[in-house]
């Protein structure tokens, strides 16, 4: 007699086990069969062992990763201990003020972009245990990232090949360093042909830095089927190193068949007052401004009737924005364009100065000088740029600052000054006009500030204090000042600290306020100064001594 072998039963599904588990056994009926004295749900459950232990046996090992390479060697000097501990503060505190009352105590937060700065001067490197810390900060805050990772070094690449979360590191951030030398011609062919697009405008940048033709040259090499944003941000790198050389590039980038890559030419075409382009746009713009001579020397002004076709190849755009007039929009463009030292010529020989105060003709006078100072900015020309910012104590000049972005907006017009000039123009505004309108302008001052604009600005602040403002009227001046003072005024500044009496009229605590505003920014100064001592200080690593751990 033949036995018949018993039947195994397929094992059931792992998601028909869930589902039914879900719904519960009165719900579903199990996948299995129970026993014999078992019920549904332990069988159920018996399943659900079973299916579990044969999912979990029957992964196979995986090999083992590779290991990644060792980082590459960063040779620059260790912190000193102090300056290492006073990182480790920086990085770990998160500046939450809760909106209210700042207090007395320093903001770290706005201290830590100094300090990076100030340790990147001093050619350190930052401690191997605080890079995942500076690399948050830097993921954090954009602005940080240049200096955290100059700071950061090699490392800080090596770590973010590891961590999606730091791969803003890789992404042609990290300055010159990341760019290959004069000595890997093939390293700079390869990370042009094969580099994330960043990288690319980062190499781009720094060659042109290093070696304008060279950039030039390495931009020609794939000009012509690169995407037309591409393009765009390529040629905005020209700037760096930018000449007569790369002329002839940027006229056929005339005929570019993007108009923002045409635009962004042009720009850079007149920014070249030897240029062919700022001739013909020269030539343009004097048919339309004369000098009237019969009753005193007056401007008069012609706007353009038409747009001809070698206007628009030359950068002019055709359609206003809302509400300006055609032939003022199109007149300005060719003025902004014009090199302004063809006006010298125009104008009887008379300097920026002499012409800039000439009367205009027909409320032409806004339009021009507005076009003018835009062209100054552009060209760079600083004579031009002292005669249209006029003497800081004028007073009309309080009634003509500008809006942010403004043509007119002293701030960008100060960029074109040397930085000792641009401090004594703001120092001398201040003292006769005060701080409502000087905030963009002590934005474009080097830091630390002069002595002579350092005490214009506490001194036009309590003038505010004894006038009984709150002093969060003055909260963006107080924060450069923390920031921009000298930190050797602290001391002068110790008698600011007190409350003082309020005057008749005054906003009710407003010296309490100013006393606690000033006590900061005192400690501020004093921090500043024991944060750059701390960097000079002696590294016990340098004497052969041990390494102090960096704080947790």
């Amino acid at each position: 007699m033949t036995s018949t072998p018993p039947t195994t039963q397929a094992p059931a599904a792992w998601e028909d086990l869930v589902s039914a588990a879900l719904l519960g056994t009165e719900r579903r009926t199990p996948p299995v069969a129970p026993s014999a004295g078992r019920s549904p749900a332990a069988a159920l459950l018996d399943a659900a062992a079973v299916s579990t232990v044969r999912r979990r046996a029957a992964l196979r090992p995986a090999l083992a990763g590779e290991r990644p390479a060792v980082a590459a060697a960063d040779p620059r000097p260790a912190l000193p201990a102090a300056a290492r501990r006073r990182l480790s503060l920086l990085l770990a505190d998160r500046g939450d003020t809760g909106g209210g009352r700042r207090g007395t105590a320093p903001d770290l937060t706005e201290l830590l972009p100094q300090w990076l700065t100030a340790a990147q001067e001093h050619g350190y490197r930052a401690p191997g245990a605080l890079l995942p810390a500076l690399l948050d900060a830097a993921r954090a805050r954009t602005d940080l990232r240049p200096a955290a990772l100059a700071l950061a070094g090699p490392r800080a690449l090596w770590l973010a090949r590891l961590n999606d979360d730091w791969k803003f590191a890789l992404r042609g951030t990290g300055g010159p360093a990341a760019v290959p030398g004069p000595d890997d011609p093939e390293g700079v062919r390869r990370l042009w042909e094969e580099g994330l697009f960043a990288e690319r405008v980062t190499l781009l940048t720094g060659l042109r830095r290093r070696d304008p033709a060279a950039g030039l040259a390495l931009l020609g090499t794939t000009w012509a089927t690169e995407r037309a944003e591409d393009r765009l941000m390529f040629l905005d790198a020209l700037r760096e190193g930018l000449s007569a050389a790369d002329e002839p590039f940027l006229e056929e980038a005339l005929s570019d068949r993007s108009r923002n890559v045409r635009a962004t030419a042009a720009v850079l075409l007149s920014a070249l007052p030897g240029s062919a382009l700022a001739a013909r746009m020269a030539a343009r713009a004097r048919a339309h401004l004369g000098l009237d001579r019969t009753g005193g020397p007056v401007i008069t002004v012609a706007a353009p009737q038409e747009c001809d076709a070698g206007m628009l190849r030359d950068g002019v755009v055709l359609k206003p924005p809302s509400g300006r007039g055609q032939g003022a929009w199109w007149l300005s463009q060719l003025l902004e364009a014009a090199p302004l030292k063809s006006w010298r010529a125009e104008f009887g020989a008379r300097t920026p100065a002499e012409i800039v105060a000439l009367p205009v003709a027909d409320n032409w006078r806004s339009e021009l000088h507005d076009a003018w100072c835009r062209a100054a900015v552009r060209q760079r020309d600083a004579d031009w740029a002292r005669a249209l910012l006029g003497a800081p104590a004028a007073p009309a000049q309080a009634t003509e600052v500008a809006s942010a972005g403004s043509s007119r907006d002293p701030a960008r017009l100060l960029t074109v000054l040397p930085g000792d000039e641009r401090a004594a123009w703001v120092a001398e505004f201040i003292a006769a006009h005060g701080l409502s309108d000087a905030f963009r302008m002590l934005g474009v001052c080097a830091v630390p500030w002069s002595g002579p604009l350092g005490r214009a600005v506490v001194d036009a602040l309590d003038i505010a204090r004894d006038a009984g403002s709150y002093p969060w009227s003055f909260s963006g001046v107080m924060g450069l000042a923390e920031r921009c003072l000298d930190p050797a005024a602290a001391d002068r500044l110790d008698m600011l600290t007190a409350v003082a009496d309020e005057p008749e009229g005054a906003s009710p605590g407003s010296g309490g306020y100013w006393s606690e505003a000033f006590q900061r920014l005192v400690g501020t100064l004093r921090l500043r100064a024991v944060m750059h001592a701390e960097l000079t200080g002696p590294d016990p690593d340098a004497r052969g001594g041990a390494t102090a751990p960096a704080p947790s």
